[in-house]
């Protein structure tokens, strides 16, 4: 094993750790020898995910918890520190659209529903912020630790019908680069604090938006397509390398950062 991106026996917090992304993450930093400590609302469907890793000779606990709800999180954290002693990182996953804020087609702007436009930003950003600032207060004190947050290609740029998940995506980048800040410089160089920036990738939230019924691509799709150089849609399993880059020593001098993950897509300018 390279030891620079050694992250055997780190404690990694993945939140929104039983959906399609954070169960891969989590699979992955298992199977690299890190302790996944994953945080979701089911219990049932973090069992689940527990016993898949722990099959395959994985370490992984799982901790119901809800990352709009201050008090659970607090209490995941005790628990945490009690179980392990520390916590090594944190890959804020969970987030993702509601249908009640993605504009049709046929719709404006003045359409957009403001109480899913409320429940998309705070998933999103909120869902964020509240974890960094709670398990973050523990990193503060061990003065070396990682946090990885999710942000997208949307944050960039105005990216059709996704106003609120766009908006709050932005923010993410934007809080990263703040946290960043505010670690180094109050609490020293070894806490970094970093996102990935996810290109275009097929899962259960977008699927009908990007693949039509008979599996071939939606006009959305093609549009997709033609503005990334490497004429695909990403494997959720390339995101893995970034993850485990950001969470080891191999980035140790790099902080405030957002990486894209995106086949060329963000680079492309269409000419």
């Amino acid at each position: 094993m390279n030891e620079l991106f050694n992250i055997k026996d780190q404690v990694i917090i993945v939140t929104g750790g039983y959906g399609v992304l954070g169960s891969n993450v989590a699979k992955y930093l298992s199977s690299q020898g890190a302790i996944s400590v994953i945080l979701g609302r089911s219990e049932e469907k973090g069992n689940a995910l527990i016993k898949e890793i722990e099959a395959t000779g994985g370490k992984s606990v799982f901790l119901q918890s809800d990352v709009l709800n201050v008090d659970s999180l607090n209490e995941c954290r005790d628990e945490i520190v009690k179980l392990f002693g520390r916590i090594d990182g944190l890959i804020n996953v969970a987030g993702g659209n509601i249908p009640g804020a993605t504009l049709t087609p046929e719709q404006n702007i003045f359409d957009m529903k403001l109480e899913d436009w409320d429940k998309v930003v705070d998933l999103n950003l909120n869902g964020t912020v509240y974890p960094s600032l709670i398990f973050g207060k523990v990193m503060s004190e061990q003065k070396k630790a990682s946090i990885v947050n999710i942000t997208s290609m949307a944050a960039y740029t105005s990216i059709t019908r996704v106003m609120g998940y766009s908006v709050a995506k932005s923010g993410v980048s934007n809080f990263t680069e703040w946290m960043a800040m505010e670690m180094a410089l109050k609490f020293g160089d070894g806490i970094r604090v970093n996102a990935i920036a996810p290109g275009f990738f097929i899962g259960n939230q977008n699927r009908a938006v990007l693949i039509n019924p008979d599996g071939s691509l939606t006009d959305r799709s093609k549009k997709v397509i033609a503005r990334t150089p490497m004429k695909r849609f990403g494997d959720i399993t390339e995101l893995n390398g970034a993850v485990q880059f950001l969470c080891s020593d191999a980035a140790s001098f790099i902080t405030g950062i957002v990486l894209p993950v995106d086949g060329g897509f963000l680079s492309f300018s269409g000419v």
